[in-house]
């Protein structure tokens, strides 16, 4: 009896003890859960998070503005956040420093109709452009258009909010800046109308991470982060070993995504998720944030481990 009874409590006890290494963790996302975010959902489906000793809790905010905010004013853990602003942010004042990176490449573009009359960036002049939210967008297509002798008072700029492909179907504008590529591009394809897009990286903006991981700069001793951080990078490796089962682990408790957008945008952004979440370019973030500066965006260049920082 007792040589039955023994292997049995073992297992109970052991179980009992993994559960409780389980940390809390939660996550802030930037958006509802997309592609964007498969690494971190392969990490919960894969139970690396928990082999990690985490119990990482992902939230969709009710207002995507608000996730890094709440990370500073110390009402969550992590945020999923933008390179471009984290510069902002900290500029204003708000205690964040990134600790990783989810997409280490721009997903920012510049879109316009494939068989439109647009054929490059000098066509834009006298033209209709829709962006979603100014600043930093506007900011990128100012940049863009420079070489070719256009400034924002030889276009007409229109706040189509987020209806960013239907405003460029509709012939309201005759392009948009804002357009992720791995979205916009694979709608207007799915709808027949596909779309040719100009990567502001190969127009004059210099490279930056689209998503990236932000905490509190007041508690980055948090052992959790680190765990949370090398977790993240095991599920990126089985990601990209194995896109075709991370498609079905995607998607198997988030049934509303399993559509052909979804794959395609899937497939679309696996080569851009960082395969070393923790790497840090410091002359990378620098350039950024110089071309921030010079775009009158914030007024003085910071330190990089002012706001980025490799945990150790």
């Amino acid at each position: 009896m007792n040589r039955i009874i023994f292997p049995l409590i073992l297992a109970f006890l052991l179980q009992s003890t993994a559960a409780a290494a389980s940390e809390k963790l939660t996550v802030l996302l930037d958006w509802f859960v997309n592609p964007d975010h498969a690494t971190l959902i392969i990490a919960e489906e894969k139970g690396i998070f928990k082999k990690h000793g985490l119990d990482v809790e992902m939230i969709a905010p009710a207002d995507p503005n608000d996730p890094p905010k709440l990370v500073a004013a110390g009402k969550a853990d992590l945020a999923i956040s933008y390179q471009p602003q984290l510069h902002l942010q900290v500029a204003e004042g708000l205690p964040l420093k990134r600790i990783a990176t989810l997409i280490a490449t721009p997903l920012n573009s510049l879109v316009v109709l494939k068989d439109g009359p647009i054929e490059s960036l000098a066509d834009l002049k006298g033209k209709k452009i829709g962006y979603s939210i100014g600043g930093f967008e506007t900011a990128i297509l100012k940049a863009m258009l420079a070489p070719h002798n256009i400034s924002l008072d030889d276009i007409t700029l229109i706040n189509v909010n987020f209806s960013l492909s239907p405003s460029l179907l509709s012939g309201q504008v005759d392009a948009v800046i804002g357009a992720f590529r791995n979205f916009e591009l694979n709608q207007m394809d799915i709808e027949g109308y596909p779309g040719r897009a100009f990567y502001p990286e190969e127009e004059g903006v210099p490279a930056y991470d689209e998503l990236i991981l932000v905490a509190n700069s007041g508690k980055l001793d948090d052992p959790r982060f680190k765990s949370f951080v090398e977790a993240l990078e095991e599920a990126t490796q089985y990601l990209v070993n194995h896109p075709e089962d991370s498609w079905k682990l995607f998607i198997k408790n988030h049934k509303e995504l399993d559509d052909e957008l979804n794959r395609r945008a899937f497939a679309s952004t696996l080569p851009r998720f960082a395969l070393r979440p923790a790497a840090l370019d410091a002359a990378r973030y620098h350039r950024f944030a110089a071309f921030m500066q010079a775009q009158g965006l914030i007024k003085t260049i910071l330190p990089v481990h002012d706001y980025a920082i490799v945990l150790q």
